[in-house]
């Protein structure tokens, strides 16, 4: 599961387009049915790109944020129904220094605005770190709701806690209620919106047609990883972990334990994966049904090669942009978009030559 990644391979020619830049942190994209594509900005800005062009008006009724370190504006997500209810979701940090966590709220949108917001779910407890939020979200075949949520950083053991839902990938009605069949539900002194535990800080999720649930997340100094999610899963953090503390001292002596899932993949040293994407369209034919994964360190795009459910091998792409790369997903029509991480952050769309 480590090893030496390739180079990427010449003979799969892209250009490099930039729609937009001079962006306050970039954080995801939405295509939605019209071709609209929405864009987050970690500042706190929802945005809208029409026909490859930034709108320099940014869409408004969007929720205060609370905008420090790794926190602001998520994730935004259309309802899988969007062409009729026109709802759209988005994840954000709320609260303040002292109490702050993950939200996720509902709206309308009507094309310049936000309407009717409804808060759909809230981490708990709060926490006083302005990291480790999680944040991100995706829908599956059936309609439910995938949220993953971070650690706190400061709070780390309690991703093995089931009383809160710190750590954790929670799964929801569309409307925030509890599905009957989650794997907590009537269990004494567990939340009933866990679907797995022991997670640090996930920022990759995805539900594939077929209902598998894919995310990568965060290690500390090593130990990045993907993971296949099944109902009521731990996943190990902070108990196993192929990575150590960023000081160098050893958080635990075990990488495995019993009743405790292994990675698909895991990375040391870290590569910081910060979305994850499965590509399913015909522009990178080469690429169909591999994990295409964003990495912040030291600033690309990895390729994970998957045959038969297995990680087997590793490219390398876009190593030349020279930035930090925060998001990759794909278009509707195949081609990719990746949003470059900073202060001045951009979206750039791949295409075959």
């Amino acid at each position: 599961m480590v090893g030496m990644p390739a180079k990427a391979d010449p003979s799969i020619g892209y250009q490099l387009e930039t729609i937009a830049e001079d962006l306050g942190f970039p954080w995801d994209l939405a295509f939605l049915p019209d071709g609209t594509v929405l864009l987050t900005e970690l500042d706190g800005r929802l945005r809208i790109i029409r026909d490859g062009v930034l709108d320099p008006t940014a869409i408004t009724g969007v929720p205060d944020v609370y905008r420090a370190s790794q926190g602001g504006l998520f994730d935004v997500v259309p309802h899988p129904d969007f062409a009729t209810n026109q709802l759209l979701y988005l994840s954000y940090a709320h609260g303040d220094k002292s109490a702050n966590a993950t939200r996720v709220v509902r709206a309308k949108f009507d094309g310049q605005a936000l309407s009717d917001l409804e808060v759909i779910f809230d981490v708990s407890p709060t926490k006083d770190t302005p990291v480790h939020y999680g944040g991100r979200i995706a829908f599956g075949p059936d309609g439910k709701l995938f949220i993953t949520t971070g650690d706190g950083f400061n709070y780390r053991e309690e991703a093995q806690n089931l009383s809160n839902t710190l750590g954790v990938i929670v799964r929801l009605n569309d409307d925030g209620s509890v599905p009957s069949d989650n794997p907590f539900v009537g269990k004494d002194g567990m939340r009933p919106e866990i679907y797995s535990y022991g997670h640090r800080s996930p920022q990759g999720l995805l539900v594939t047609d077929a209902g598998a649930v894919y995310m990568s997340e965060h290690g500390p100094q090593g130990g990045d990883e993907i993971n296949l999610i099944e109902a009521g899963n731990n996943y190990g953090w902070p108990v196993i972990t192929y990575g150590i503390d960023y000081s160098g001292a050893r958080i635990t002596p075990f990488t495995q334990m019993d009743g405790m899932e292994q990675p698909l993949k895991y990375w040391v040293p870290s590569i910081a994966p910060a979305n994850l994407e499965l590509y399913t369209g015909d522009l990178f034919a080469a690429w169909q049904g591999d994990f295409l994964v964003a990495g912040l360190v030291p600033g690309d795009v990895r390729r994970v090669d998957m045959e038969d459910g297995a990680a087997v091998g590793e490219e390398i792409l876009f190593a030349e942009i020279g930035e930090r790369i925060r998001g990759i997903q794909m278009a509707p029509d195949g081609s990719l978009y990746i949003l470059t991480d900073g202060d001045s952050g951009a979206v750039i769309r791949v295409t075959p030559n």
